[in-house]
């Protein structure tokens, strides 16, 4: 019996290979007339971007007529922003002090003295959380604590970076001061539970995925921002909110965590149509409510919030549309 299963398996699975094969070679051949392709680079598969853009971009191919609409995984702000200002693909999301930087040119590399000055809001979605997490039996309490250790700072290219060394800066710190291991929210995670990492900071609406699988399985702590560090923050940038986790967030969190959010946001490129971006808009708020079933930070993402943080230049598109809702004058 186990042997003829496995084969009938394996042959199901060929079978369905070829047709997933076969598919994608006919679809191929389909005229693509009248349609439009349009694409969200979101961030890692363990963070909140990806759900909710592929959630979104669902959304928008249902909604808007013509419109086929994906999502790809990426390595989140930094790296997105340069996307749409290369116009390799038409939107993104991006926290807003990021988008801030690289729109004016100023902040950080590699948008210093090179602005990307294409990008466009479209709506302000959630905020982000920097959240610290540390294995219990590393004795990290304190970002202090984090000197000499080895530490997840977040993927190349990402805002999570850019967090990561304003938190350090915070405590007059850099990541020189430290191990730095450069990685995205699934490889952190697999390097704590592998014992190659101590610690890392994850910037993500909250419950995180990465995060609520890796303290299913093992002991860790939220690392507090004292109240100190979170005011230098908000004297540093405007995007700077403090902010806290609830206890209960992730298992064994018994309290409340003080730390600070950013926003993120959805952003475009200029040069889409001010027609579809009109729609899409639309759309994302007739509809908002699907994101709910992807991430808890789905119920997070308001009308009423839609310009908050809002750090670039609105579409003409979007802003068509706040307009006629009341919320741009």
């Amino acid at each position: 019996m186990p042997g003829p299963a496995r084969g009938g398996g394996a042959s199901r699975r060929a079978a369905l290979a070829s047709a997933v094969v076969l598919a994608g070679v006919l679809a191929s051949a389909l005229p693509a007339a009248g349609l439009t392709f349009f694409a969200i680079a979101t961030g890692g598969t363990g963070g909140t971007y990806y759900p909710l853009g592929g959630m979104l971009a669902q959304l928008l191919s249902n909604q808007v007529k013509d419109l086929v609409a994906t999502a790809q995984a990426g390595n989140a702000s930094v790296a997105n922003i340069l996307l749409v200002g290369r116009g390799e693909i038409e939107s993104a999301f991006a926290q807003n002090d990021v988008a801030y930087w690289a729109y004016t040119g100023t902040g950080l590399e590699p948008f210093r003295g090179r602005p990307v000055g294409n990008i466009r809001h479209v709506a302000s979605l959630y905020p982000e959380h920097v959240q610290l997490v540390a294995t219990r039996a590393s004795g990290i309490r304190s970002v202090r604590d984090l000197a000499g250790r080895r530490v997840v700072l977040g993927a190349r290219g990402s805002g999570n970076v850019v967090e990561a060394e304003a938190i350090l800066e915070a405590y007059g710190m850099s990541p020189s001061d430290l191990e730095a291991v450069y990685a995205g929210h699934s490889e952190g995670v697999s390097r704590i539970e592998d014992g190659q990492a101590d610690a890392m900071f994850v910037v993500a609406g909250f419950p995180t995925a990465a995060l609520v699988d890796l303290a299913a399985g093992t002991d860790v702590v939220i690392v507090p921002l004292d109240d100190d560090a979170v005011r230098r923050l908000a004297a540093r940038s405007r995007f700077f909110t403090p902010a806290v986790v609830p206890a209960g967030t992730y298992r064994g969190q018994t309290q409340d965590v003080r730390t600070v959010a950013v926003m993120a946001t959805w952003i475009v490129d200029e040069r889409v149509p001010a027609d579809l971006v009109y729609e899409m808009t639309k759309a994302l708020w007739a509809k908002r409510d699907v994101l709910e079933a992807v991430h808890p930070k789905g119920r997070e993402v308001r009308l009423e919030t839609a310009l908050a943080g809002m750090a670039i230049p609105p579409h003409p598109g979007a802003e068509r549309y706040y307009r006629e809702r009341g919320l741009l004058p």
